[in-house]
């Protein structure tokens, strides 16, 4: 009995040492957070998508804090986002320009010329990496769907025809989709611009038809027909000046391709 005794004071002994070594430690080694930080992260959507550019809404609270950040960077939030981390922070906010991301190709299957059958990997960057795709336009979507997994935000699906298209209405302006494109055609619209061009060939008529039947063939009768002057050709590709469109519908009238189009 005496024994039992003996190893219970001891353990107990024991196990209370440990804890005040354990509690002495902890307060010791204890990471200090920064209130200021800790009011940042009251204001973010907690997503932690990272489109952001930091490590998730605590790499980017950390960010704010050290001043390596901008308030207007949380895209998931917005501008109600980032008017609160302003107010926090006591610094002036910046009005986010309101974009969306947009694919500039809708040649699917059936309107763009095959060069030849892929078979491999389902990812854009690799089948760049042979011969430049298997379509006959080297500047259109490969149809793989890399910006797909690229976004955070489920706003990007592939259609029957391989195409991706973006739904602006959830896309976040992070422009990860943007990198993630081998043929760089994806580009930020403003969200509320509705007439697009959805082409981004750099070759003239006939040799744009040949591997795309719905390409710009550069014809500039879009250009003509444009009573605002709000588009110009552009390395043989038809560009619109948002700042100038007043979004009247003419140009889709006008192109022969049906190249132009109505988003909404």
């Amino acid at each position: 009995m005496k024994n039992i005794l003996t190893a219970i004071i001891s353990l107990g002994g024991l196990g209370l040492i440990f804890g005040i070594l354990l509690s002495l430690a902890f307060k010791k080694f204890a990471v200090q957070t920064n209130p200021l930080e800790a009011k940042i992260l009251e204001c973010l959507p907690g997503s932690n998508c990272g489109a952001c550019g930091f490590a998730g809404c605590q790499g980017f609270a950390e960010a704010l804090t050290n001043m390596k950040a901008e308030p207007n960077s949380c895209v998931d939030g917005g501008q109600a986002v980032a008017e609160k981390i302003s107010a926090v922070l006591g610094i002036d906010v910046k009005q986010i320009e309101d974009t969306a991301a947009f694919v500039a190709c809708r040649a699917g299957n059936k309107q763009a010329a095959k060069k030849y059958i892929y078979k491999g990997i389902d990812n854009c960057q690799a089948a760049a990496l042979l011969f430049s795709g298997d379509k006959a336009c080297i500047y259109g979507c490969l149809g793989l769907g890399s910006c797909i997994g690229s976004c955070p935000f489920d706003a990007i699906s592939l259609t029957s025809e391989g195409l991706a298209v973006i739904d602006s209405a959830r896309c976040k302006a992070c422009k990860k989709c943007i990198k993630s494109c081998p043929r760089q055609l994806i580009k930020m619209v403003p969200r509320n611009q509705e007439v697009l061009i959805a082409c981004n060939n750099k070759d003239r008529g006939k040799k744009a038809k040949e591997v795309c039947s719905i390409a710009c063939i550069a014809c500039k009768i879009c250009e003509k027909a444009c009573p605002s002057q709000a588009i110009t050709m552009v390395e043989n590709n038809a560009v619109i000046d948002f700042s100038k469109c007043n979004q009247c519908g003419i140009c889709i009238e006008k192109c022969p391709q049906k190249t132009i189009q109505k988003t909404k």
